[in-house]
């Protein structure tokens, strides 16, 4: 194989690769969100440390007095373990929190200061750290949280 063949090998790899990551994007049909499967949810934990524990907290307590507004009539982070409303949300929801941010809230007539991840995670990244909080979850919240994705 020439240098030529290979080069236009893998230029042809990587937009075969692209069309399937874009395809598997607008298929509308949510990433897989298991926290019982342990690689998962330790990716999760790494991420959920780099992006995400900054405001929401080390051990996902949320900053303190979550349910006041600030002076800026915005919310603070509020906590992903079971004391949060994390739980109250189906995963469709929760992944477009984390992906949309601002817009979002915007649309419900919210302000919050919560950033918009699309350009920095894959939803196979928001995946792993929603199977990583949700494994923090006491088995009941689980539960709870799974009966509003059927």
């Amino acid at each position: 194989m020439t240098r030529r063949h290979w080069v236009w090998g893998l230029v042809f790899a990587a937009v075969a690769a692209g069309a399937a990551v874009a395809v598997w994007q607008w298929s509308g049909k949510p990433p897989r969100i298991d926290p019982n499967d342990p690689s998962q949810v330790v990716l999760g934990q790494q991420l959920y440390r780099a992006q995400c524990a900054i405001c929401h907290g080390a051990q996902l307590e949320g900053q303190p007095d979550w349910q006041s507004r600030l002076p800026s009539g915005r919310l603070p982070a509020p906590p992903h373990d079971e004391s949060g409303h994390t739980w109250h949300h189906p995963d469709e929801v929760l992944l477009r929190i984390i992906r949309e941010g601002p817009a979002f809230y915007t649309a419900l007539g919210v302000q919050s200061d919560m950033p918009a991840f699309e350009d920095t995670l894959t939803d196979q990244d928001i995946a792993a750290i929603l199977a990583y909080i949700k494994s923090r979850w006491p088995q009941t919240i689980r539960l709870r949280q799974a009966q509003m994705n059927r």
